[in-house]
């Protein structure tokens, strides 16, 4: 079986020359469809580029970058911009929402690039609602939401155009405990529908979520243990 996610001799090298910083340095990665994957890292140790790298955001100085077939290594914004919108969902630690949009509307609005139709988008917006245990709230904005409810509305905003890749940095930074076991529940439910899910950490607790951790030190993958069940 291909993976999913493949990279392989990537490097990300900001300022070349003398002063240079290798932030990946010879990263080599399979993520296969279906797995729940955490990248547990320190501040500095590059799992920030490699999410950038993995969600399309950028690319890297040198190495090889595919995804779902396709080569992305080097490939213009709009591309890049293109790939991002169908096969990747965001949840970010900053929750990212727009503040005088209600939960609904801030789901739906990613589904406009879509070019989906105002009755789909409201469709596909409040079925990922009700995934996350918000269909009460759908008509609320940010400010009248608690930390765990806005990021409940910004996993359904992930979800909504039911990508098949859902990338997670620090999704519970913000968060209380109560509100941290909430999301990694629902990550877990996403996971059991199918989804790839691919967790960005520091938290070695947050990481034990993951059936797979793959730890990045100093640019480099220190280690890549899958746990038995």
């Amino acid at each position: 079986m291909d993976a999913l996610i493949h990279i392989e001799h990537i490097m990300k090298i900001y300022n070349p020359g003398e002063n240079e910083v290798r932030a990946l340095d010879d990263v080599s990665l399979d993520i296969y469809a279906g797995e729940f994957v955490a990248i547990i890292g320190q501040s500095g140790s590059g799992k920030s580029t490699l999410m950038n790298l993995l969600g399309c955001l950028d690319i890297p100085t040198s190495g090889t970058y595919i995804l779902s077939g396709q080569d992305v290594s080097s490939l213009s914004d709009n591309a890049l911009s293109e790939i991002r919108n169908q096969q990747i969902g965001f949840i970010f630690q900053g929750f990212n929402l727009i503040s005088n949009l209600t939960a609904i509307e801030n789901v739906a609005l990613p589904l406009i690039y879509r070019g989906l139709p105002a009755g789909e988008r409201l469709k596909y917006a409040t079925e990922a609602l009700r995934m996350v245990g918000l269909e009460n709230r759908m008509k609320h904005k940010p400010a009248e939401m608690s930390g765990g409810q806005q990021q409940r509305v910004a996993i359904a905003r992930a979800i909504a155009a039911r990508p098949p890749v859902i990338l997670a940095d620090e999704p519970t930074g913000n968060l209380d405990s109560t509100s941290t076991k909430e999301i990694m529940n629902i990550l877990h439910e996403l996971h059991d529908t199918g989804r790839t899910v691919i967790l960005i950490t520091h938290d070695d607790q947050i990481a034990a979520n993951a059936k797979r951790v793959v730890r990045i030190m100093d640019g480099k993958v220190e280690s890549d243990i899958t746990r038995e069940n």
